[in-house]
């Protein structure tokens, strides 16, 4: 009985594949859906670390429990100040990487 090699493929071959090579505008929707994805899971999870609710964490940031709540579930374009406020409130370290021509420039 012959055995059979099964070939394994890494996830960027993968995404390329069923979503499309990077610099696409599928592909390029797709990443940025996964970052604010990821940002929202990040927020949830430092809140709740916290022991604090949607509706605490929106007081100290001074936004409603529903804007939290959006955050935390990506349903919403947040404004760039109200995400540092939120991580601030959080008493969470934040870094931000901006890749520029294989070059990546951390901002802290």
């Amino acid at each position: 009985m012959k055995k059979e090699t099964l070939k394994t493929y890494s996830l960027d071959e993968i995404t390329d594949k069923h979503i499309g090579k990077r610099g696409t505008p599928k592909r390029e929707a797709f990443e940025y859906e996964l970052r604010i994805d990821l940002l929202g899971e990040a927020i949830k999870q430092a809140r709740k670390e916290r022991h604090l609710t949607q509706g605490e964490l929106g007081e100290l940031v001074g936004v409603k429990k529903a804007q939290i709540s959006k955050l935390e579930n990506s349903l919403t374009d947040a404004r760039f100040d109200t995400i540092i406020k939120v991580f601030k409130a959080l008493n969470a370290k934040i870094n931000f990487n901006v890749e520029l021509l294989h070059q990546t420039v951390k901002l802290a």
